[in-house]
């Protein structure tokens, strides 16, 4: 099994064109409609052509001596141009109502993408990213995405609308001085590939730092607590400031290319201007120009200079977007290592489950095996207490079991002899995560009421079903002290409640979602004795008649499992009863007697403590 690094910038990665494709591919709304959007932006340049034309017209027909236009003409003029304007102001607005919507639609669908594909990501890719970053690509990032469809997108498309009308009207006008305009603009044309190249470098730098920024400000919000404790601000605050210095410096890069291709369009517009004024007037008077011509030719130049220097900034946009696009892409492209057979998945029965482990081995990437040759059948109704010294296997044996990883060799399979046996990598998620539900050590709550996060429990129980299932795992108590029952609202975190009630909320959810088969993580330690008493009450009434791993810190658990898995370096060394293992003097005996005498020193201090 190989770890799925989510990449940040690879030299050889798509080209901008590539990626814009792609996107667009997979954001089909945006497409729906896009030849009726891009011909209302170029409708919607019309208007500004009028006024050129207007003008030669009203100069060439006579405004001075010898006059042949009148002010009724010239009325007609304005009115032809105010009725054009209005119809290409008309035309925008059409074009910005439908280019939003598009646009919104196909990168909502993407969000809904990228955040499902982040969960679909086994626990060990995700464990790879921060994450800030990864929120960062479903958020910040596809908002640049947004920006540039919704503005600086289209801008392109009105720009190259407006250079094109602006150059047909030039060459009707002036073949001569319509190729001076273009000449002044044939180096910025040629140089724009190389700076198309290095913006997206910068912007790809940028987006990352974003990502980075984003986590380290993160961190220390929901940490909050530790810092404070630990007087740890100054060096927090260093860090903050390391993450938002390295956006600004990558800005400040970024925004330097910027003002030297900007800077480039104006000294090329300037020199359009000179030499259309220069040659104009060798033309005039040559007798090959009118007058009209001439000054229309230099607001024309003005239609033609705007856009290159708005092209120059949409490039800037574009490339940007292109990063922020390319990293949302690349997050979709990293394979879900463990992969939902969905709809054509196998269904686990309906009852108490076994679960077996066959020559099952682990290795992080780059690493040594943290599990080797792991073979155990797990019985049904079975209480098993899983032990070891920190790093011995016991987390990875549970997240295999529970299938938040796959194993390198070997296979994990759930069922039983009578209803067949299933490897969990065939099992549909919906169906493995109905059956069997991991307790984690801290159970994680959402900024909701009580109601709310014990409905990911199931969510179609009724308020008479949640307190049923407090009152059956003998909470009542517990739950008559909160201050609006159902409606108490818990926080962020769950910090509203302690440690201990985070906890219970997590057994009670646990109880609604009725699994065959239930994996703990020591789910009832580090907290107060009157709490571990409602818990391992409510655990007990919880593991009735179901199968149960519990990964065990405490004395208590091993000594009250049925049967104790002993995890010494990746080896599953010893299996049997607590007074089997005990007797046989090995080293869940030493674990043993190392708990019992620790058991012992805390009850001395307590006896012992002084009394204020």
């Amino acid at each position: 099994m190989t770890q799925n690094v989510i990449p940040e910038i690879d030299r050889n990665r798509e080209s901008g064109t590539a990626i814009i494709r792609r996107g667009l591919a997979l954001s089909p709304a945006i497409k729906d409609g896009l030849g009726l959007t891009i011909l209302l932006a170029i409708l919607s340049t019309v208007g500004g052509s009028v006024i050129p034309i207007l003008i030669q017209r009203t100069v060439d027909s006579g405004l001075g001596d010898g006059a042949d236009t009148s002010v009724g003409d010239i009325g007609g003029f304005l009115a032809i141009a105010a009725v054009l304007i209005l119809f290409t102001g008309g035309v925008a607005y059409w074009m910005r109502i439908r280019l939003f919507v598009a646009s919104e639609t196909g990168l909502a669908q993407m969000r809904v993408d990228a955040f499902r594909h982040v969960h679909d990501l086994s626990m060990l890719t995700q464990n790879s990213e921060r994450r800030g970053v990864l929120v960062s690509r479903v958020t910040s990032d596809i908002d640049q995405v947004s920006q540039f469809l919704q503005f600086t997108g289209i801008q392109i498309v009105v720009s190259l609308g407006q250079i094109l009308v602006a150059t047909i009207i030039m060459a009707y006008y002036s073949w001569q001085l319509t190729i001076v305009v273009l000449v002044c603009f044939l180096p910025l044309a040629i140089s724009l590939r190389w700076f198309a190249q290095r913006l997206s470098d910068a912007y790809d730098i940028v987006r990352r730092t974003v990502g980075e920024m984003i986590a380290v400000i993160a961190e220390p919000v929901v940490g909050a607590s530790v810092v404070r404790a630990y007087a740890i601000e100054r060096r927090t605050q260093q860090r903050v400031d390391t993450g938002i210095q390295g956006n600004l410096d990558a800005n400040v890069k970024a925004q330097k290319l910027v003002a030297v291709t900007f800077a480039s369009s104006g000294v090329a517009g300037g020199l359009a201007n000179g030499a259309v004024l220069a040659f104009g007037v060798v033309l005039g008077v040559a007798g090959d120009l009118s007058m009209g011509t001439v000054i229309a030719f230099a607001f024309l130049v003005g239609l033609f200079v705007g856009p290159v220097q708005t092209a120059t900034q949409v490039l800037t946009d574009a490339q940007n977007a292109i990063a922020s696009w390319r990293r949302v892409i690349d997050l979709l492209d990293t394979p879900a290592d463990v992969v939902d057979p969905g709809a054509a998945g196998e269904s686990l029965p309906d009852e108490p489950l076994s679960a077996r482990f066959d020559g099952v081995r682990f290795a992080y990437p780059g690493g040594p095996d943290v599990l080797q040759d792991v073979d155990v059948t797990i019985a049904p109704r079975q209480r098993v207490a899983v032990v070891g010294e920190t790093g011995s296997g016991k987390t990875t044996f549970a997240k295999l079991l529970t299938r938040l990883m796959d194993p390198t060799a070997g296979s994990v399979s759930l069922g039983t002899d009578a209803a067949g046996w299933h490897d969990v990598s065939e099992v549909s998620f919906a169906d493995l995560r109905r059956h069997v539900l991991m307790v984690p050590q801290e159970g994680f709550l959402f900024d909701a009421t009580l109601r709310d996060n014990l409905l990911y429990g199931r969510q179609d129980a009724t308020d008479h079903e949640l307190t049923a299932a407090v009152e059956d795992l003998g909470l009542v108590d517990w739950f008559a002290s909160l201050p609006h029952g159902l409606d108490t609202r818990v926080g962020q975190r769950g910090e509203s409640l302690s440690a201990g009630e985070r906890q219970l909320v997590a057994l009670v959810r646990s109880a609604l979602a009725d699994p065959a088969l239930i994996v703990l993580d020591e789910a009832t330690s580090a907290v107060d004795p009157q709490t571990e008493l409602r818990a391992t009450r409510a655990l007990d009434t919880l593991l009735e008649g179901r199968s149960s791993v519990t990964i065990a810190h405490r004395l208590s658990t091993a000594e009250n499992a049925d049967r104790v898995l002993v995890f010494d370096a990746g080896r599953l060394v010893e299996d049997g009863t607590h007074a089997e293992l005990v007797d046989a003097g090995g080293i869940y005996a030493r674990l043993h007697a190392s708990w019992v005498a620790q058991a012992s020193m805390s009850a001395h201090d307590a006896v012992t403590e002084p009394t204020s």
